[in-house]
Parts: structure tokens; sequence; C-alpha cells
């Protein structure tokens, strides 16, 4: 009888020293460093997930940086190339009487540089700019208001569409004898026939970008309540923007170009004088200085054009980046 107890207290024994002993169990020596192996492995990966967390903002910086800096060294290519080209093409492919006529990019430079610091160019910029942003300030507030009407009443349209035409046809630079005998050689023929031909581009795209608006979103916003000012308000004039501005651009470029030629012919100031007085004074570096100027100007107000438009364009970004 007491073997059997015996016997029985030690497989009792031998079971609990098994359990105990287990792997998994957080009983005994081995089972605690198994659950502290656990918990270092899991603040370890906690901390890692933290540190990709961090870093993924400065990755997605330098992506993006690196892209833009692809992308503008693809964008500036051509025109890197042609600089070049003006650079080192009329000392080493040119004819010693071809470099006379056109000298390279650095004497181009130098005239730009002694025009400046004698204040010559920046009177010549004065000048130019006030005319063309009187003519085209003139030319943008009667180009969209008239495009307004002549798409909004049919009558008005019938009417006017003819003669409009006939205009619009005419090339501006062809009727500058007849604004120089009207108005003179003074300030106002040059204004005038700045806004004749920016009047055109901003007449026919507001007039085309009214016409080309949803009627599904004019029915609905007159089911809505709205009168006639609203509804131009709200959906005819956001809708028809990006048409608008189109013909904006075209409108600013045709300003600068219409008023450079005007300024050939009768001037006493303005970038169009300063190219032709140089080239009958046979001061060639200067007419390029204020060829290279006239370029630099027209870009510079095509990227104000741009940023305009996009501010006021906003709301269709926002749309596009919402849409799926």
């Amino acid at each position: 009888m007491s073997t059997t107890l015996t016997q029985t207290e030690t497989a009792a024994a031998a079971r609990k020293a098994s359990i105990t002993t287990e792997p998994g169990n957080a009983v005994g020596p081995s089972g605690t460093a198994a659950a502290a192996s656990q918990d270092t492995t899991a603040q370890d990966t906690t901390a890692q997930d933290a540190k990709v967390q961090r870093s993924t903002p400065v990755l997605t910086t330098l992506r993006r940086v690196s892209a833009a800096a692809g992308s503008g060294v693809w964008k500036s290519a051509g025109i890197l190339a042609f600089l070049a080209l003006w650079e080192f093409g009329p000392t080493y492919l040119a004819s010693p009487s071809t470099r006379v006529f056109l000298p390279p990019l650095h004497d181009v430079l130098l005239a730009w540089g002694k025009l400046f610091e004698a204040g010559t160019i920046q009177g010549h910029i004065a000048a130019s700019l006030t005319r063309s942003v009187t003519g085209f300030g003139a030319a943008l507030v009667a180009g969209v208001l008239l495009g307004l009407l002549i798409a909004w009443y049919g009558r008005l349209n019938a009417v006017l569409n003819p003669l409009l035409e006939l205009f619009r046809n005419t090339a501006a630079l062809a009727l500058l004898p007849v604004f120089t005998l009207l108005l003179g050689i003074g300030e106002e023929s040059k204004i005038s026939i700045v806004a004749y031909a920016a009047f055109f581009p901003v007449l026919l795209n507001t007039i085309a970008g009214v016409k080309t608006v949803d009627p599904l979103l004019i029915r609905a916003a007159r089911s809505l309540g709205l009168n006639s000012f609203r509804l131009f308000q709200k959906v005819i004039l956001p809708s028809a923007v990006p048409t608008i501005f189109t013909g904006i651009r075209m409108a600013g470029t045709a300003s600068i170009l219409v008023l450079i030629a005007a300024e050939m012919v009768g001037a006493k100031a303005g970038l169009g004088y300063l190219i032709v007085n140089a080239q009958s004074s046979f001061l060639i570096p200067d007419m390029y200085a204020g060829i290279l100027t006239v370029s630099l100007l027209g870009l510079g107000v095509n990227f104000l054009l741009v940023a305009l438009e996009r501010h006021f364009s906003r709301w269709r970004t926002a749309v596009g980046a919402d849409a799926p």
C-alpha cells in the first residue's frame, strides 16, 4: 500500500515539474525569459515603425524636389541650348563679317548692363509698360463686358457679329497710319492701337466661354430661383473663366508686339524706339539688348496671367482633386 502511494506521489511531482518547465508557461525561469524576449521584440518593432513614419515625409519631400528639379532641367534644356548656340555660334561658326551683326551673348549682356547703369533701359521699359497696360486694361474691360452681352442676348449678337467679323480680320498694324493721322504721334495713337489689337481676343474668347457653359447648370440655377445677376456671378462667369483667360493671355502678347511695332514708327521713348534707334546708330549689341528685354517682358506678362488664371480657377482644381 505504501509502495502504491509513493509511486502516485512521484508521478504527480513529475507532472508538476513538466508543467512548470513548459516553454510557453510564464512560471519558471525559461517562461520568464521567453516573455521578456517577446516584449523586447515588440518594442523594437514599434520603434522601427515610428522611425519609418518619421522618415516618410522626408522621403516624400526629397522625391518631390528631385522630380521638380528633373522636370525643370528638361523644360529649360531647349533654352539653355539656344543660349549656348548664341554664345559660341558667332565666335566659332560664323565669319568675322557676320559677327558684326550677330554678336555673342556676353556682348549683348554687357551692353544691357551699361544701359541699366545709365538708367536708359528702365525709362524705355516704363514708357512701354505704361502704354501697354493702359491699352490692355481698356481692351480687357470692354472685351469682357461686350462679350457677355453679345453671348447672352441673341439679337445683339445678330446685329454686331458681321461688323465684328469685319474688324477682327483687319490687322492692327494695317490701321496704324489711320490711328496716327486721327490721333497724332502722341500717346493716344499708341494706346488706341494696343487696345484695338487686344480687344478682339478677349471679346471672342468671352463669347465662346459663355456659349459653352453647360445648359444643365443654367437650368439648375434658374430652378433654385437665382436672378440674372446671381446667375452670371455664380454660374456663368466661373464656368467661362478658363476660356476668357485664354483670350486674355493672347491679348497680353498682342498688346506688347503691336506696341513695339508702333513705337518703331513714331516715338521718342519705349523699347521699340530703343531697338530701331540702336539699329540706325549701328549699336548692334544695344539693339539685341532691347530685343532680349522685349522677350523677357513678354515672358513675365505670360507668367503673371497664368498665375491669375490659376487663382481665379481654384474651384476647378479642387473639383479635379476630389474626383476619383
